[in-house]
């Protein structure tokens, strides 16, 4: 995959809105605890920014299916550049000026994820997919482990502005990187309305009924073991131990874990791909698990490794089917589909347990979460293929 010219400037692409996606709210909590930005602010940017995405990913999985997957990475990546200084602009100005910006950033965002997704099937043949599948969330995994003590030493010598502009520039390498697919699909000389184009792609997923199925158990795990850990981690590590370096210590141990999956991922073919996969995804039921009651502070960071690396042992696999199994002609929109329902839902769930946890306590709630986190994948191995991630026998080419 090293020697392999059109992968290395995808990955490359990936990487860098990657990074930039994950910069952006880290930088403007260094604002907010400098001065220049409050925490309403930093509140209300962020949720621009969300809405943005949410409302990017089904039109640009129809766009990307109907155009050139290149050239709809190029537009997303280049309005996310030419807003990004725009934030930095209205920093100690016009919190509506950064609102309006990191709503363009939010839908560039939200465009190039379908769409980046449907490339890598272009780009990368698929006997080697699992492997650069893997070396993409790899290098996403070492930029978050690294990230943000690069950050703060940056930000102490050049500050946010520059950083915020910084972004714009990952931004604009994202879009100008990637190579253009080997096989674009070509228009069709009618379109349809764009609802009916959507509605096609929901008609795709719905002929393969693991990934329905493996959808529902992921947006499950992601809106309550996520959100509830999430929420409830730092008043864990607070209550429990009387220090946040349990936090610190659980984030860094789900990052490594993570990374560890990773590099699993890139040789390791289960026989069994999907049910090994979803296994993975059940074990960030370890994770709540931890948090139920005081426990040694390394029984929580161990829980933490082992969903980080369970994630990945779901994220590649699954992937790697989605563009092994999914029309190529409606792969984007599939792929749309799969950010925003995970994604779309992760809100929910952090803005409901806060609330939950009052009213029923945070025993309750994070073994409710648990809960769902075990038995959510175990539904979805029962569904029709889900053992492979494929509709089709293994003797028939389902499994790589």
């Amino acid at each position: 995959m090293l020697r392999d010219t059109a992968f290395l400037r995808l990955w490359a692409g990936t990487v860098a809105s990657g990074l930039a996606t994950w910069a952006l709210p880290f930088v403007l909590g260094l604002a907010v605890l400098d001065g220049s930005l409050t925490a309403a602010g930093l509140g209300l940017v962020l949720a621009v920014r969300t809405a943005g995405f949410l409302a990017a990913v089904p039109v640009a999985g129809v766009l990307a299916d109907r155009y050139s997957r290149r050239r709809v990475v190029g537009w997303a990546g280049a309005a996310s550049a030419l807003a990004s200084p725009a934030i930095a602009l209205g920093l100690d100005g016009s919190v509506a000026v950064m609102a309006a910006a990191a709503a363009v950033v939010g839908v560039g965002q939200g465009a190039c994820r379908p769409a980046f997704q449907a490339l890598t099937r272009e780009v990368v043949d698929e006997p080697r997919r699992q492997q650069a599948n893997a070396a993409m969330t790899l290098a996403v995994r070492v930029t978050t482990l690294l990230g943000p003590g690069l950050t703060a030493l940056l930000a102490t010598v050049t500050g946010t502005v520059p950083l915020l502009v910084g972004t714009g520039l990952l931004w604009l390498a994202a879009a100008a990187l990637p190579p253009r697919g080997a096989a674009a699909p070509t228009a069709p000389p009618r379109r349809d309305p764009f609802h009916t184009e959507f509605l096609d792609g929901l008609r795709e997923a719905r002929r393969h009924p693991w990934f329905l199925a493996g959808l529902g158990a992921l947006t499950a795990v992601i809106a309550t073991g996520y959100s509830a850990t999430g929420v409830l981690l730092p008043e864990a590590s607070r209550e429990h131990y009387g220090t946040e370096a349990v936090l610190a210590a659980a984030l860094t141990g789900y990052t490594a874990g993570a990374l560890a999956g990773a590099l699993l991922m890139a040789r390791w073919r289960p026989r069994a791909q999907g049910w090994a996969a979803l296994a993975g995804l059940a074990c960030y039921g370890f994770a709540p698990l931890s948090l139920l009651a005081p426990a040694h502070p390394a029984v929580v960071v161990a829980a933490y490794v082992v969903a980080g690396v369970g994630v990945e042992l779901f994220n590649v696999p699954w992937f790697t089917a989605a563009q092994r199994e999914v029309d190529p002609s409606r792969l984007a929109r599939v792929s749309s589909l799969d950010f925003l329902l995970s994604y779309g839902l992760a809100p929910v769930g952090l803005a409901l347990i806060a609330p939950a946890a009052d009213a029923l306590g945070a025993p309750t709630v994070l073994g409710v979460c648990a809960l769902v986190c075990f038995l959510a994948p175990a539904a979805a191995a029962l569904a029709p293929g889900a053992r492979h991630f494929s509709r089709r026998p293994p003797a028939q080419g389902g499994r790589e």
